[in-house]
């Protein structure tokens, strides 16, 4: 349970691109008190003077661990250091939030599942997917019968986003920093685990890493997928775009999803329904993540956050799905020279996909107190997975 004050406390830690996301929702909500934010870097802190006021700014993590006020910790670092943050947090009794995977290897986030499991703290992690109004209207409609039986979920993300040498290196290529988010929603669909897999990829720029990967199976179920990711997807065009979509296909109808990460569109074709809903795409739906945890936090079980375990299953298949691609022989196409010449671009890049929030900040963002006046407007073109 919270502890009895009027608001939960939170402890940042890491306030680059995720962070600062997290802490504009948390702000907004009267659920939370952003207490403390943690980060050495100078950018870093720039942003958080200007996003939280009243916020403690720190370096040292283990100030906000040692405080008996702080209820839940929120983990925006990278990988590899939320292992070890994790097991601070449950060791001083601390909730978690925290951004996904949870480590940098596989061993390491099965090992910090099986403490999760053990412990009485609840740790929500960021399957943004999961919150997301469009997936439920989809899977409501797939469980009402109109498609008739489920057979066939097609997913595909492919963005001008994020790049070689752009950091991350500790999540991994694409398709599993990003891919893991589509692998969890094949599976959240199909309810069931997965079976069967065959991957291939392909070494853009003749990178080390393959960029883009598809990846086609079976579920136990009998459910059949296929998944395409990669941030390949027109990187030079002198006007980007993407191609993002989820096509789930019945014996008897069909529901599908289109966005331009703006507003997302849902086509429902059943036996005795046609309809086409059109909403708001929400960005990664971190208002809801933050809502339903805190609710969840208070009343003292898990009213419909991620958990770590849906985390740590769909980042076992991206690993595993990812190395198929690779054993499978990833050609390389295209020229080293191609790919600085991307990255070249994205920093000077005002909007694009998956840009660290401060390199597309400027003054026309604050306001006469040097305060942020971020809008949801200004970081929808950063939204990349």
């Amino acid at each position: 349970m919270a502890s009895t004050q009027e608001k939960l406390k939170i402890g940042i830690i890491g306030f680059g691109r995720m962070g600062q996301f997290f802490g504009k929702e948390l702000l907004k909500n009267p659920l939370w008190e952003v207490a403390y934010i943690c980060d050495p870097s100078t950018e870093a802190k720039k942003m958080a003077a200007a996003m939280a006021p009243h916020a403690i700014l720190i370096e040292d993590e283990d100030i906000l661990f040692e405080d008996p006020a702080v209820d839940v910790v929120g983990l925006f670092t990278l990988a590899d250091f939320r292992p070890a943050q994790i097991r601070k947090a449950l060791k001083a009794g601390k909730h978690v939030l925290a951004e996904k995977p949870i480590a940098g290897d596989i061993q390491t986030e099965w090992a910090l599942a099986e403490a999760v499991e053990k412990s009485d703290r609840m740790v929500a992690v960021n399957l943004f997917n999961r919150n997301a109004w469009y997936h439920k209207t989809m899977i409501d409609f797939i469980r009402s019968g109109e498609i008739g039986d489920l057979a066939i979920i097609r997913i595909a993300h492919m963005t001008p986003g994020h790049m070689p040498q752009e950091g991350h290196s500790a999540e991994g290529p694409p398709f599993h920093d990003c891919g893991m988010h589509y692998v969890d929603v094949a599976r959240w669909y199909a309810g069931s685990e997965y079976a069967t897999y065959h991957a291939q990829g392909i070494r853009m720029w003749s990178h080390t890493d393959p960029w883009w990967v598809q990846v086609h199976g079976t579920f136990q179920n009998g459910v059949v997928f296929d998944i395409t990711q990669g941030f390949v997807y027109g990187h030079l065009a002198q006007t980007q775009t993407h191609n993002c979509y989820v096509d789930v296909i019945g014996t008897k109808g069909i529901v599908r999803l289109t966005h331009d990460f703006k507003t997302a569109t849902v086509d429902m074709h059943g036996v005795t329904v046609t309809e086409t809903k059109t909403a708001d795409f929400n960005n990664k739906k971190i208002d809801v993540l933050v809502d339903v945890f805190a609710q969840s936090v208070i009343a003292g079980k898990n009213l419909g956050y991620p958990t770590v375990k849906d985390s740590v299953i769909a980042s076992d298949m991206a690993w595993k799905m990812l190395d198929d691609a690779v054993k499978n022989g990833a050609p390389c196409i295209g020229r080293p020279e191609e790919m600085d010449a991307i990255i070249a671009r994205r920093r000077t890049l005002k909007q694009g996909y998956g840009l660290p929030i401060w390199k597309i900040i400027d003054e026309s963002t604050h306001n006469k107190n040097n305060e942020l006046t971020l809008t949801d407007e200004d970081i929808r073109g950063f939204v990349s997975q």
